[in-house]
């Protein structure tokens, strides 16, 4: 039987599994690493960590019947090589929050509008152009030395491989990329003045883009949320993906490229080729229900009370999200919910009473890693192409109705988040 592997280089550690060409999970390895905040807001790694922990995965799994590896991994994060493909410092990830004035000068070079067009996208703290704008102000020894500009599962693979190559989804993640046109933006390059060779060739998710030394081919990959959609079905327009992590997610694939002109949701290239995804995301989803668990609350709080308040928060900040997606003209049908918040059967009824859409759980809950195996057993031959990988591969477990005595209560409930949100933001400023 021939395994695959997919790997997830997370922003808390690496996650490995192996999968069989029916879909089934046979083994799975998770290996951690930490991350450092030097200042107040910033948040970097070690990519040689990152490294470390995937070969240490790998080696743990001991596959002997290795047929394709998929890569999957944290999005946005800058690293920066030079000429020897040696790392200059630490990457600057996904989560660091210093370049706030590096995106607002972005905006003004290129304008927002057309910022948008380009790149589906706004300037965004998080994404990687406002990181190497950050670095030629702030460091210059260190700009001045950029051979190389690669993302987190990147520089894994160009250390399996020796191969240096990006697939579209994460390429879209830079704001360097024409998502429409699935290339880097010579405009967005020309006007940050960034070298066009820095950058990595560019490969649909699930072509080969390098192979191990032992001869597995290891496919191009995907960042984790387009990964992780294909983990649970949403490889073309019908069911969209519901996240309940950390951070919450709405995700919609669409047949052709389409933007929210304010920059509200993201557009991204998809992982299937030729095809693209919008989604909206919320930082904190399950990270809120967290906060809350630890603050030191009395006895004489209702607990249950404001539990539920935080689980119906996030389902109003989702339903924003999906309300922006019918604005591209996403019209949703049924949602795959996922993360750990989707293993609480009450938080998944009322997101679906909230977005008054049926919401199904798959089988396999492996995430990134998962929808990275899948495209690894693509590049391998395993499967013709992604749709055949999904529909072998992913199946329902089961399938929540939204609550009918509920649709109306948060209907109301949600006009008064609504009107209570933008009310609160300037409060947020004092």
């Amino acid at each position: 039987m021939s395994i695959l592997v997919g790997l997830d280089v997370g922003t808390t550690g690496v996650k490995a599994l192996t999968v069989s060409p029916e879909g089934d999970v046979l083994a799975q390895i998770e290996e951690a690493y930490p991350f450092s905040t030097p200042q107040p807001g910033w948040a970097e790694q070690d990519p040689e960590d990152w490294w470390r922990a995937a070969k240490s995965a790998l080696g743990k799994l001991a596959v002997g019947n290795l047929a394709g590896i998929g890569l999957a991994g944290q999005m946005h994060g800058l690293v920066v090589l030079d000429e020897r493909e040696r790392v200059l410092r630490p990457a600057i990830l996904w989560n660091d929050q210093r370049t706030g004035a590096e995106c607002a000068e972005i905006e003004e070079r290129l304008g927002l509008r057309r910022l948008v067009q380009l790149t589906g996208n706004r300037a965004l703290p998080g994404f990687t152009a406002p990181k190497l704008h950050w670095l030629r102000r702030h460091e210059p020894e260190v700009y001045e030395r950029i051979a190389h500009v690669m993302l987190p599962k990147d520089y894994v693979r160009l250390r399996l491989t020796g191969e240096r190559a990006i697939d579209a989804t994460d390429a879209s993640g830079t704001l360097l990329f024409d998502v429409a046109g699935r290339r880097w933006s010579d405009e967005v390059l020309a006007a940050l003045e960034i070298p066009p060779e820095w950058l990595p060739r560019v490969v649909e998710s699930p072509v080969m883009a390098g192979h191990t030394s032992d001869g597995v081919p290891v496919a191009a990959g995907a960042g984790d949320q387009a990964a992780g959609a294909l983990g649970v079905g949403v490889d073309r327009p019908g069911p969209f993906s519901v996240v309940l992590g950390t951070s919450g997610v709405v995700f919609a694939a669409l047949e052709d490229f389409a933007a929210d002109p304010e920059g509200r949701l993201h557009s991204f290239c998809h992982a299937v080729p030729g095809a693209w995804h919008a989604m909206g995301v919320m930082l904190s989803a399950a990270g809120s229900l967290r906060w809350f668990r630890d603050a030191a609350l009395s006895l004489r709080h209702d607990r249950g009370a404001l539990v539920r308040a935080v689980l119906e928060g996030v389902a109003y900040g989702l339903r924003d999200s999906l309300e922006l997606l019918q604005e591209l003209g996403v019209e949703p049908q049924v949602g795959r919910v996922s993360g750990g918040g989707a293993r609480s059967d009450l938080w998944v009824r009322i997101v679906a009473s909230v977005l008054e859409l049926p919401l199904e759980r798959a089988v396999v809950e492996e995430g990134a890693a998962y929808g990275a195996a899948l495209l690894g057993g693509v590049a391998a031959g395993v499967f013709a192409d992604v749709h055949e990988a999904v529909g072998t591969c992913v199946r329902v477990r089961d399938r929540i109705e939204p609550e009918p005595g509920w649709a109306e209560t948060y209907a109301s409930g949600y006009k008064r988040f609504r009107a209570l949100y933008p009310a609160l933001r300037p409060l947020e400023e004092t």
